[in-house]
């Protein structure tokens, strides 16, 4: 076997004797369906056309590298695309698959978009142990929806997130949008408001960004759509904190809110700078030192797995600094921030020597401040300025 493809065997499958033997992480297991209906106008993830036949040649391939992995995970997330989209058959067998491995799993999410949930995909999640469903909500006004090419209606979406409620899911998770050209505050805030009525545990609020090769990006370019101004977003994102927070749900991390004890288990792990595999085309794998990126296109990744060939688009391996300066950058993103003796105990490095001519430069911004506890600095968090500029925070972190 060549030497780069039984590295990327190791790294699908976590068996490496570097993971096994000298590190002891937590891993999230990520499983990507590339389908949905139509693709939305904003969205630049990798998706493709929803062919029911073509899907299921899917799922089969997905199962046998579910079998082949050996390793516990923490947390599983099956997100795209919509994987709500697939047939129960096809869902069935890959929750099937799922099943048997017999993960000590703390959290089990499905994303879910509200035109293609129904009551039969319900019972299947909660009777494989799928405990966090998460809706593709984006807006509860129609106007809004249409602009952002979402399928579904506001009613709709209100209707299936009760519905997920009283199937006895306790964890749903709803994303929305802001900063849509021609938005008010005043639309904004009718759509937090709609969603703190309904039985969400948590909310992921994504500023919009026009990403190129998106359908609006397009429009951008044509001059046919002027996005808001920097103000008008910054006052959305304030807006956003006040209200959920004052609504009693905790700012955990830069988009995301949640009530106490439901962040997302998942992405946390992400945050950390954790452990995880990726299943499908454009997944990502980290095994701590060595990260990969599958190929784009289902219909390659089928015939590579067939072939024997790597699915696999690049390969980068970190040097202990870089991989030290990448969880500075993600761990940040967490309102508890950076905690010193966490990062050293995490990297290695100590976080002053590695980062402290950036913290000094993001502090006389007024993006980052020190945490002190007993006159001594324990480590370094985000300002609430520096919440909504995190990306330059990050970036010179890195």
């Amino acid at each position: 076997m060549h030497e780069i493809q039984k590295y990327y065997l190791d790294v699908i499958i976590i068996t490496s004797k570097f993971i096994t033997k000298t590190v002891i992480m937590k891993r999230g297991l990520y499983v990507h369906i590339p389908f949905c209906v139509q693709r939305c106008r904003y969205c630049d993830f990798y998706s493709e056309i929803y062919s029911p036949g073509h899907a299921k040649e899917y799922i089969n391939v997905l199962c046998k590298e579910v079998g082949r992995l050996e390793c516990d995970y923490q947390s599983i997330y099956i997100g795209g695309g919509t994987p709500s989209v697939l047939d129960v058959r096809s869902l069935e067998r890959l929750l099937s698959a799922l099943e048997r491995k017999r993960w000590p799993i703390d959290e089990f999410t499905v994303e879910v978009n509200p035109e293609s949930l129904n009551e039969d995909k319900l019972k299947l999640f909660k009777d494989y142990g799928v405990d966090r469903i998460s809706i593709g909500v984006q807006s509860f006004i129609d106007k809004k929806l249409k602009k952002l090419g979402r399928l579904h209606s506001a009613e709709k979406a209100k209707n299936k997130v009760r519905e997920v409620f009283s199937r006895g899911f306790k964890n749903i998770s709803g994303d929305l949008i802001f900063g849509l050209e021609g938005e008010t505050l005043k639309e904004w805030r009718k759509d937090l408001k709609e969603a703190l009525i309904l039985p969400f545990s948590h909310l992921s609020t994504y500023m919009l960004t026009y990403e190129k090769g998106t359908l609006l990006h397009k429009e951008l370019r044509r001059g046919s759509i002027k996005p808001l101004s920097e103000d008008k977003v910054a006052s959305m994102y304030r807006e956003v904190s006040a209200i959920l927070k004052g609504a009693g749900m905790l700012h955990y991390e830069i988009s995301n809110f949640c009530l106490p004890g439901f962040p997302c288990v998942h992405n946390v792990n992400y945050w950390n700078n954790g452990l995880y595999t990726g299943l499908g085309p454009s997944a990502v794998s980290y095994d701590g030192q060595t990260r990969l990126r599958n190929i784009d296109g289902s219909q390659r990744y089928i015939a590579k797995f067939f072939e024997g060939e790597l699915p696999v688009s690049s390969i980068e391996r970190l040097t202990k600094r870089k991989k030290a300066r990448e969880t500075a950058a993600l761990k940040v993103r967490m309102a508890e921030g950076i905690d010193f003796e966490w990062f050293k105990d995490s990297t290695g490095f100590d976080f002053i020597s590695l980062e402290g001519r950036a913290v000094d430069e993001m502090a006389g911004l007024k993006l980052v401040k020190y945490i002190k506890k007993d006159g001594r600095l324990r480590g370094v968090k985000l300002t609430a300025r520096g919440f909504f500029y995190s990306d330059t925070v990050s970036a010179a972190f890195l």
